[in-house]
């Protein structure tokens, strides 16, 4: 009998549940990423900027995959690309700050995603300050400063989850993401801000 076999009966034996049964759907190799780049591409979502204080300066990087996680506790999560420096940042430092952008902040949401852009470039002329050390944009529709409570990794990103320390909520038109372009709202606004 092989180990395996005499483990899986001594448990058996010892009254322990069995192992569990291989996942089928985890097996099937399921749909190309260009297809499912494709379905997530007709997510809308609201663009915001993740921001974090990093060994030389803040740092920062665009994210459309933000949503509210819970109001108590108030819990933010995040989904941020492996091996960005922002990341990196949020891990190191257990903070992080989130803007959600105003439907006329594209050319910062652009900054903020290009590759080749420095830190230094995206941050200049943003008028930034500083809450709970983290660094905060101005002039978005409103922000969140999170203590890092999870950081996990799920595929080519990590889910974060922050614990919402402060916020800030201003008026205006949220900027969103729909179909590899960006977009905004096309009804009223409300008279007052929420």
């Amino acid at each position: 009998m092989s180990a395996r076999l005499r483990l899986v009966a001594d448990r058996t034996a010892a009254g322990a549940p069995p192992p569990p049964a291989a996942d089928p759907l985890r097996e099937e190799p399921g749909p190309g990423a260009a297809r499912c780049l494709g379905l997530y591409a007709k997510l809308a979502a609201g663009v915001t900027v993740v921001t974090a204080r990093g060994e030389d300066g803040p740092l920062g990087m665009t994210v459309s995959a933000v949503t509210s996680l819970s109001a108590r506790p108030p819990l933010l999560l995040a989904c941020l690309r492996d091996g960005s420096r922002t990341l990196a940042a949020v891990r190191a430092h257990r903070a992080f700050a989130v803007h959600l952008l105003r439907e006329e902040q594209q050319d910062l949401a652009a900054r903020f995603a290009s590759p080749t852009t420095t830190a230094a470039e995206r941050f200049a002329g943003t008028g930034t300050r500083h809450v709970l050390g983290v660094p905060v944009l101005a002039g978005a529709l409103a922000w969140s400063v999170c203590l890092t409570e999870d950081v996990r990794r799920y595929g080519d990103h990590h889910l974060v989850v922050g614990r919402v320390a402060a916020v800030h909520v201003g008026g205006g038109r949220p900027l969103l993401w729909h179909d590899r372009r960006f977009g905004s709202l096309s009804e009223p606004l409300p008279d007052a801000a929420g």
